[in-house]
This record gives structure tokens, sequence and C-alpha cells, in this order.
């Protein structure tokens, strides 16, 4: 790999921390102590790294000069053999390390999500499928402390859903979640085979980005708001009133519901909430477009269309194809508690594939 690393860009880095620093020991608003907080929580790990890459800098030259120095002796420059040795490999996984860190950042990585599944091929048990995905996603989220709330359903005849849209909330949930995108496959004996045949079925997922006013500013004259009673959850009351929202986006045609709340004040807010983020998504898949000319080469492209991971029920194993990665913990798996073992090598991934375009850049 070619890229070296910006000693400049370090040493701003260094400065800001230490500004920062100065600042939250000073600082009397509470808001702006958490800010700075925040900030120096994703920079102390990167002012510790650069540390070290430059303490094995300096332990290298010191190591190069007693082997270079005619008078060092033969135990002694063994010994500076084997810390020159140890050094080089520090500084290598250091400067990856620090790389990784300069790389451009998502914008949108620290956002909460939408998160869409909708049952495919294979009837009733894609419907149950799609069911068995959201609880995947919710035990997950409880383990990350995010919240996750229900905007929309549509259930499945034997249970499950045929669509579900959720909101999870909290930090980060974006950068964990953005490779969930695409085609989910399971195979498992359905309860009601009775001969113990193997079924083959799908849902879809999609994660967007959770927009606000500022990314996605919506004209009143551009949308279409329709009341209707809801069809989901909530009992006779939610039947008796007009609660659900649809809000369709004439320019694009973008339609969304929401009838979860029994509020249609409530309603109405989160499907405005899901319609900025429906917009925001395209706006970044049009841009990400642009940017390359083969998406689906790239990890967490977005494609809906692409299958992602199947399920294997009988084998008891998860197989993720964009990294060939399996493992046999799929009981884990659907409680949520191996999912960042995937979402940690997709990651890599994604920034190999970040690194090796910057290198040839």
């Amino acid at each position: 790999m070619s890229l070296q690393l910006p000693e400049d860009r370090l040493d701003a880095i260094l400065a800001r921390h230490a500004a920062a620093t100065d600042e939250i020991n000073h600082a009397a608003d509470p808001v702006r102590t958490v800010e700075l907080a925040r900030e120096l929580s994703e920079l102390d790990p990167v002012v510790a790294t650069i540390d070290a890459w430059r303490q094995a800098k300096a332990t290298l030259d010191g190591a190069q000069s007693l082997i270079d120095d005619p008078a060092t002796d033969s135990e002694l420059r063994a010994l500076a053999h084997e810390e020159r040795d140890a050094a080089r490999d520090e500084i290598a996984a250091r400067a990856r390390d620090l790389l990784i860190a300069l790389l451009p950042k998502d914008a949108a990585d620290e956002r909460g999500v939408i998160l869409e599944i909708r049952a495919g091929t294979g009837g009733d048990e894609a419907s149950l499928f799609a069911g068995d995905l959201l609880r995947m996603y919710q035990r997950y989220a409880a383990q990350k402390g995010w919240t996750v709330d229900v905007l929309s359903e549509s259930e499945g005849t034997v249970g499950g859903y045929k669509e579900v849209i959720a909101e999870i909330g909290g930090r980060g949930v974006y950068a964990r979640l953005k490779f969930e995108s695409g085609v989910h496959r399971v195979q498992r004996v359905p309860d009601t085979e009775a001969s113990g045949r193997i079924h083959t079925s799908a849902a879809t997922v999609a994660t967007l980005p959770l927009a606000s006013e500022v990314d996605i500013a919506l004209n009143e004259a551009d949308i279409r708001i329709d009341t209707l009673r809801s069809g989901g959850a909530g009992g006779q009351h939610v039947n008796k009133t007009e609660s659900a929202v649809r809000l369709t986006h004439l320019p694009t045609n973008t339609v969304v519901l929401v009838q979860d709340e029994r509020s249609q004040h409530k309603n109405k807010a989160r499907a405005y909430e899901l319609l900025r983020a429906k917009l925001f998504d395209m706006e970044r898949m049009k841009a990400d477009a642009e940017r390359s000319a083969d998406r689906r080469a790239q990890i967490g492209s977005g494609d809906r269309s692409e299958r992602i991971r199947t399920y294997n029920f009988p084998q008891g194993r998860v197989t993720d194809h964009r990294v060939n990665l399996t493992l046999y913990k799929l009981d884990e798996m659907m409680q949520g508690l191996v999912l960042d073992e995937i979402v940690d090598a997709l990651t890599a991934e994604h920034q190999a594939r970040l690194l090796a375009a910057e290198a040839a850049a």
C-alpha cells in the first residue's frame, strides 16, 4: 500500500485534542461539556494510536542506529535486530489503524435508522421469517441500548409480517446496520411441512438513515395527505378512528403510511419523518451512483435486490455472501448475539476497499 500518513493532519488532530481537553476543563455550559466529551471520546483512541505509532518510529530509529554503529557488540546488535523487527510490525499495525481513522466518514453513521422488512418469495414462511428478522434486530438493539418503535405493520396470515417498518433510535445505529440492506434468505422446514422437506424463502431488508428538516426541506404543496382507519395493531379503538396517515410526495410519487399510534397527530409527525428518510436515501443513492459506475461491487451499496445472507436452520449456520463468512451460530444470531461478528467483517472489508481506492488514486 503506497499511502503515506499525513503528518500535518496528525499534528492537527493532536492540537484539536489538546484544545478540546483544555476547553472541557473550563467549560461552564453543560450542553457544551457534553459536546466536548463526545468529541474527546472519538479523538482519544486516535491520539493514543498516533502516540503509539510515533513511539514505534522512535524505537525503530534507535534500534537502527545501534545496528549501524560499528562499536555495538554482537549481543546488543542481536537485541537491536529483534527490537527493530518488533517496531516495524507495530508501525505497520498502527499505520493501518490511523489510515482507517483518517478515511472520509459517512455523515449518516451516527444517526438512527428507518428499518423496513418485507416478506419476499415463500408465502407464509416468508412472512414468518420477516417476523424473525424484526425480533433479531429488536434484540440486537436492546443490547446496544437503542430504542425500537414500530411505525407500520401488515401482518401475515399465519403470523409474522408481510411488511413492517420500524424506527431504531440511538447513537451510531446506521454505522452498525447500514450493511443489512438486501435480500435475506432462509432455509428451513416449515411447521406445516409434514414430509420434512426444506423450504427456501426470503425477506428484503432496507435500512435508511434518519433525516432532519435541514437535510430534506419538504414543500407542503408537493405532499398529499390522506387519513384512514388503521389496519394494524391497536384494537377496536384504532379501527373506529381515522388515525392512520398516508403521505404522497407528488414529485417522486413516494408513498409512506404510518398507523401505529392512536393519535393522528403523532402518526402524521412520524410519517413526515419516514418520508424525509426515504427522500434522503434516494438522494444518497443517486450521489453514490454518480461517484461509482459499479455500485454492486461495493459493500453497503444498499442494493436491495442482492442476496446478501442465508440462514440455514437444519445446519445451524448463517452465511454472509459478501465476505464469504459462515458462522455455525444460528441460534445466537437470531437472538442478536453474534450480529456484531458479521458487521465487523463487513466494516473491515468496506474499509479495505476504501483504502485500496485511496492508494490507487
